[in-house]
């Protein structure tokens, strides 16, 4: 049985920037894995490589395999509308749609052909339950997105990328600019998802990471430094690179 995501000898370029360097690393399914790392490690090109947000960027270039379920996501026949649908990615500023929390998270089921109304609540619903929204909304679904407070919205586009049902889920420092609060609710509502899918959440909070994931790989400039079970990188890692960024030597 081969991992959910296998990534192999993964070089990514933004013109003559080498972002990423001949990293491998597989993530499992049903866990949480936690990549971190300074700014400029490469974190968030990893993540995005993984949905192939990046060939939007000009000038950028992906080399080596990210394979799904054992098929290569770069390769010319695999739909890269299909990929965003099975890999969802949730960014660190939140960005509702400018309607309603119901039709934020139906949207996307809409879009792809879903119109039984009884269906898209089942989805809303779940969706709301999954990211630990539905609570605190239920009785207000028709309600302006844009007016929920900021750590709600951020849940709120966590439950829209679950609405599709994704095999994946990529997190870039959903908690950065949130309360702890919030935070500790975005943490609590990881747990839950991982039941169905893998979890992968970028952060350069190293107690997030120790906290939330049950594997950790740490990066610095572009590379792949280490990788293992979050108890053991955290509390006897193998690099020194790794023990002086997790001890606030630097970073």
């Amino acid at each position: 049985m081969y991992p959910k995501i296998s990534i192999r000898d993964l070089n990514f370029y933004y013109n003559t920037v080498h972002a990423v360097r001949d990293l491998n690393l597989d993530i499992n399914s049903n866990e949480i894995l936690s990549v971190f790392g300074p700014s400029g490690s490469g974190v968030t090109t990893l993540l995005r490589s993984l949905n192939r947000l990046c060939d939007m960027i000009p000038g950028a270039r992906c080399d080596g395999e990210i394979l799904l379920d054992g098929k290569n996501i770069n390769s010319p026949d695999f739909s890269v509308t299909g990929l965003r649908r099975r890999v969802g990615m949730v960014f660190d500023v939140p960005s509702p749609l400018p309607m309603s929390i119901f039709n934020n998270i139906s949207y996307g089921p809409r879009m792809s052909g879903n119109k039984n109304k009884a269906s898209l609540m089942e989805i809303v619903e779940r969706s709301l339950r999954m990211a630990a929204l539905w609570d605190e909304v239920k009785d207000r679904l028709g309600m302006s997105a844009m007016r929920l407070s900021g750590g709600q919205q951020q849940r709120l586009c966590i439950a829209r990328v679950l609405a599709l049902q994704p095999e994946v889920i990529l997190l870039d420092r959903p908690c950065a600019a949130l309360d702890p609060i919030s935070t500790a609710m975005i943490e609590d509502s990881l747990f839950a998802m991982k039941e169905g899918l893998s979890v992968v959440i970028a952060t350069h909070n190293t107690q997030q990471a120790l906290r939330v994931s049950d594997r950790a790989a740490f990066m610095l400039s572009g590379s792949l430094i280490e990788t293992g079970s979050t108890e053991e990188l955290f509390s006897d890692p193998k690099e020194q690179q790794t023990a002086d960024y997790i001890t606030g030597r630097f970073g």
